[in-house]
């Protein structure tokens, strides 16, 4: 039997972003060492289930970008006024969607384990 491709596994080529901050100078480019992480994904193969808790993970992180957006839009004006409110607000949701997604699946996952092993 052909063994399954994992796409998931490809968000861990986001970790090869971080040596700029290296290369720049610049620190905030170290956070990309966190999407190390899903090299593990490559093992795991996906069946139905997976792919069901990823669809509810992805459905949690994109729901809670959405609402985190507006209000990190207003709060991002109020400290850094109207020049750097957008791109800050915006590179802030994402990264809410990133750690709900993380947080989302992990629980899944978890629940999953815990339900097999009784």
């Amino acid at each position: 039997m052909k063994r399954k491709f994992n796409a998931l596994g490809l968000l861990s080529l986001l970790a090869l972003i971080a040596p700029m901050g290296w290369l720049t100078g610049e620190p905030g480019w170290y956070g990309f060492c966190g999407f190390a992480y899903y090299l593990r994904y490559f093992a795991v193969q996906p069946d139905e289930l997976f792919r069901e808790n990823f669809r509810r993970a992805a459905t949690f992180a994109f729901l809670g970008e959405m609402v985190s957006l507006v209000p990190l839009v207003f709060l991002c004006l109020r400290l850094y006024g109207p020049a750097q409110a957008a791109a800050t607000a915006f590179s802030l949701s994402f990264a809410v969607s990133v750690f709900a997604f993380t947080g989302a699946l992990q629980a899944l996952e978890w629940r999953e384990r815990k339900g097999a092993g009784e």
